[in-house]
């Protein structure tokens, strides 16, 4: 494309258009939106100042993707709904064509525009339900085969551009709303709907990782350290001036003041005091800023709260740790009764239902219904992504496999409504000693939910070992090999005391599924019990 050079109409300054298709651009000077059109520039005001979110992308950087080269021209700053902001970068690929590169809570999706057949009935938005299932092809989308296939609704709701930076190719304008819907494909697809006029624009394309984009020396590998142990922010409390490290400060939305107990809100990245929580204080059993090594990666522990469900007027809590690392972004290490395990998201897509409501497939593995109901916030300290509330509320599902947890939750608010999947993996007590340095954990007594059963193998193993103890202690104090010997009688009386345990083992494998499903309305052993 010939560069094209106009005057900022706010301040004169030169403005370029970098791409042909480019309908605003905003002033480097004055960061004035200086709208394009066919016989003159126009002004369309100033646009707020970026919330620096230390992202590893930036205006004027080159990468590689699918063997073709881009480069980064323009971003837009979305207010979510629920709180907090998230990038879109937009790359221009030879001849003219435009990536959109999403960023957001340490993720980025890149996607191209599919156009739709002029006579295609597309779903509206007040028409789409979040766990929404659809096929592509039903509504005669006539792109590459890519883009074909079912497609699961994770979230909707009404996005704010909260500012911009460099070409964007559409007409930007602060504080507008932009109605969208997030969507998971089948074959590990992302797509958005953007219902910004009369018919829906669709966006598809997938999360990308930071090898597939080639950033060049100022990119990406210069810009995320490896590991978890990333520079730290400190500042002080609003309210009682104690001192707060921030572990994910670009992204943290909410903060406790450990000091005085303050809910803090950072938005925009100023800490503004909002509340005191007179909650009874619940103490980790993992310190806030530790640092693990689980899965090959390192994870700092940046938040934690205890959450809670009631089931028959009983009260049942967990607890729940936010692990952050800036390169896999978030996960989550839960300890409910003892019990721990890992969580981190899976799309929506990969779920589906089988045998009604009370069973899903995922990954080629059944899962049953265990529970589900409401999960209550009732404690928080430290930091969190959204704007955690000691009222926040959530519907929750849970389904089992163990060691596996599938999990759904379903959130909503005035102007969005989201879903999101996660696995848990269940993790022995051992296994979060050895990797955050601890010692002297909490062991569980009762039957984890997804805690693994013990093998036939492991039983009849010790029963091996046993077996082979007693004939050695029957040789050398039964049989003469040594004296004094034991009489006979007592020894026998030994023997089944010893050959009790593996027996009680037995006992307790056969009983061990209905133990884990004795607090859930869904037991399949409920006539047996």
């Amino acid at each position: 494309m010939k560069k094209r050079i106009v005057a900022c109409p706010a301040c004169a300054a030169p403005v370029e258009f970098k791409l042909s298709t480019s309908l605003v651009t905003v002033c480097d000077f004055c960061r004035s939106v200086v709208a394009r059109a066919d016989k003159k520039v126009e002004d369309h005001g100033k646009v707020a100042d970026l919330v620096e979110t230390n992202s590893p992308i930036h205006r004027g950087q080159t990468g590689k993707f699918n063997k073709k080269r881009f480069e980064v021209v323009g971003r837009v700053q979305y207010q979510h709904p629920a709180g907090g902001v998230w990038n879109e970068w937009y790359l221009r690929f030879p001849a003219e064509r435009v990536g959109w590169l999403a960023e957001a809570q340490g993720k980025f999706y890149l996607t191209f525009e599919r156009r739709f057949a002029d006579k295609a009935e597309l779903p509206s938005f007040d028409s789409l339900n979040v766990g929404h299932r659809f096929e592509m092809s039903a509504v005669n989308q006539p792109s590459s085969a890519s883009t074909a296939g079912g497609f699961v609704v994770a979230e909707k709701g009404v996005a704010t551009a909260r500012s911009a930076d460099g070409d964007i190719p559409w007409a930007f304008r602060q504080g507008a709303e932009h109605r969208f819907a997030d969507l998971h494909g089948d074959k590990d697809e992302f797509g958005t709907l953007e219902y910004s006029g009369d018919r829906p624009r669709g966006f598809f394309g997938r999360e990308v990782s930071v090898a597939e984009l080639d950033l060049d020396g100022d990119g990406w590998a210069a810009a995320i350290p490896a590991g978890a142990n990333t520079p730290a922010l400190h500042v002080n409390c609003p309210q009682c001036g104690g001192p707060l490290t921030l572990h994910a400060p670009d992204q943290t939305q909410r903060v406790t003041c450990p000091s005085c107990k303050g809910l803090l809100d950072c938005d925009q990245g100023k800490l503004k005091y909002l509340q005191t929580l007179h909650l009874p204080v619940v103490k980790p059993v993992i310190p806030l800023g530790s640092v693990g090594k689980l899965f090959d990666t390192e994870y700092t522990v940046i938040g934690f709260m205890e959450r809670y469900a009631v089931w028959e007027g009983k009260t049942f809590p967990w607890t729940e740790y936010l692990l952050y690392n800036p390169a896999k972004g978030f996960r989550w290490l839960v300890r409910n009764q003892g019990h721990w395990s890992f969580v981190e998201s899976v799309p929506l897509s990969k779920v589906m239902k089988h045998g009604g409501d009370k069973m899903v497939n995922f990954d080629g593995k059944e899962f049953k219904l265990y529970d589900k109901g409401t999960a209550h916030v009732r404690f928080v300290v430290g930091e969190f992504y959204w704007r955690l509330t000691t009222e926040e509320t959530v519907a929750t599902q849970d389904f089992i496999a163990p060691p596996l947890m599938l999990s759904f939750e379903t959130t909503k608010s005035d102007k969005g409504e989201e879903k999101n999947a996660s696995l848990g993996t269940y993790l022995t007590v051992e296994a979060i000693e050895e990797a955050f340095g601890l010692k002297d954990l909490p062991r569980a007594f009762s039957v984890g939910t997804i805690q693994p059963q013990p093998s036939r193998a492991d039983v009849w193993s010790m029963w091996l070992c046993f077996a082979s103890l007693l004939a050695v202690l029957d040789f050398v104090f039964v049989s003469g090999a040594v004296k004094p010997s034991v009489d006979q009688g007592h020894f026998f009386v030994a023997q089944l005391m010893v050959a009790a345990f593996p027996l009680v083992m037995l006992m307790m494998r056969g009983n061990f599924e209905v133990n884990r499903w004795k607090n859930s309305d869904y037991s399949p052993y409920a006539q047996s019990e």
